[in-house]
Formats: structure tokens, sequence, C-alpha cells
């Protein structure tokens, strides 16, 4: 098996962020709440999906194109990933800018277009974009503290999920289910707390949009995940006692014409 070239594993990353933020916010800003009313119905009705169905939607993106395009890239979606998982030296450094770069702009074109159709019906995007928050813009009321530490937490016990769930040992097949799993469990706290970051890529993509102080926050959701993500990468192999530095978190492809090739253009093999 061989590494695929950088360029299409760069155009599947910002793919599968694009998916992620996608369906993930666009369920929280079209789907979380839907109120309907018949002429049948007394009174109005919520058929909104609420906090469980976007926790789910956030899940499943991540684990269906983790099953789609996870062989391309190793299915990260998630600086804080990339970041977490070069730190426990399952990643090249020297790609995680590239991936990182791809990242943002997935989930930056993902915002536009949501914003986009919010604005097809007429309404501002300005505060109804599933921004993440703390203080008066944490759906909870949540403080910076605890969104720090809530933030951190989550995004390292995730980034344990996939240091875990990739290893060669582990079952066969189940590594995205395990993920998207791990990403729903999460959101389950974090959306009442900050509206549920784990993901530097996933904020950034609809601050800009969305406005209404999300950007001055922007900061929290970098740093609060990328903690997250460097903690679980410098303590796994010392909590577990299993070091897989000879195991790239990265994708496979047993195509010649799409593999990565040396300085003497040979293909380089994943191992």
């Amino acid at each position: 098996m061989y590494t695929p070239k950088l360029s299409s594993r760069l155009a599947v990353e910002a793919l599968g962020t694009f998916w992620l933020v996608f369906i993930g916010c666009g369920s929280a800003v079209f789907n979380a709440k839907f109120v309907v009313r018949a002429l049948s119905d007394a009174a109005p009705l919520d058929l909104g999906i609420g906090h469980l169905g976007v926790a789910i939607a956030f899940g499943l993106a991540v684990t269906t194109m983790a099953y789609a395009v996870g062989h391309v890239s190793g299915a990260h979606f998630n600086p804080a990933v990339t970041i977490g998982i070069a730190v426990a030296k399952r990643f090249e450094w020297r790609e995680v800018p590239a991936y990182v770069a791809a990242q943002l702009v997935g989930g930056l074109l993902a915002g536009g277009a949501l914003a986009g159709l919010v604005a097809s019906r007429g309404l501002t995007a300005t505060g109804n974009l599933a921004a993440n928050g703390y203080g008066a813009l944490s759906p909870g009321g949540f403080g910076l503290g605890a969104v720090l530490v809530v933030e951190a937490l989550v995004t390292a016990f995730f980034v344990y999920i996939i240091l875990g769930a990739t290893k060669d040992d582990a079952p066969k097949g189940f590594a995205p289910l395990a993920i998207g799993f791990g990403l729903l469990l999460a959101h389950l706290v974090a959306i009442p707390i900050s509206n549920a970051s784990i993901n530097p890529a996933r904020s950034t993509a609809v601050a800009f949009f969305n406005g209404n102080g999300a950007v001055g926050q922007l900061w929290v959701f970098w740093v609060a995940p990328i903690v997250g993500g460097l903690i679980a990468g410098t303590t796994y192999a010392w909590i577990t006692g299993e070091r897989r530095e000879d195991m790239d978190i990265s994708g496979s492809t047993d195509t010649v014409t799409n593999a990565a090739v040396d300085a003497e253009g040979r293909p380089v093999l994943d191992d």
C-alpha cells in the first residue's frame, strides 16, 4: 500500500470538513427547533431534533465521511485532531499546516453555504449560525473558565478515541463508528455549555458569518481544543503503555498513479 498524493489528501480533508460543518451546524441552524402549526393543531408543534439530534448529526457526519474517504487522508477534519496525532508521532509534522489549511477552507465554504441558505429566506445570519461562545453567547450561560475546561477535556478524550480506535490490533472496520460515537457523546455534554466546538475549523467556519461577538471569542475555540489534542497526544502512549509511532493516521492506496513519490520518483510506501 502507498501513501496517496498530498493533493488528494488535502482535497478530501476539505470535503470532509465541509460535510461535517454543513450537516452538523446545518442541523443546529435549520432543525434543532422547527415549529409548525397546521389547521388541525390546537397549538404550535415543535418538530425539531433538539440537542440530541444535533449531536447525532455531528457524529454521523464524521462517521460517514470517515468511511467514505478515511482511506485517502486519515479523516482528520479537525485541526486539533491533526495536531494531537502529530504530537503522538502518528502523523508527519511537515504536513500539519497543509491539513489545517484544507480543513479551514472546507469549513469556511460550508459556513458560507449555510449563511447563503439563511439569507435566501430573507433572514439575517447574524447570531443565527450555531456559533460557539461563552458568557452571554453560551447556550447555558457558562463562563469562560467552564468553556475552556470542557472544550479541552472532551477534545482530549475524542483524540484518545481516535488514537485507540485506529491501532492495527483494534477491531477492523469499526474505527469510524467509535470516532463518530465519541463525537456524538462529546456534543451531548458540550452543546449546552459552549455550543460544542471540539474543532477549531468548525468554529471558524461559522464565526465570521455569524458575527454577534463570535469572532472576538473565536480564540477560545482554537486554544481549548488544541490543548485537549496536545494532552491526548502527549499522554496516550504513557497511559496505555503502547507506542505506535510506526502507524500513521493517514491515507493508503493501492493505486500507484495516485501515490506520492519520493525525490527519486518512487511511490512512497505507507511503512
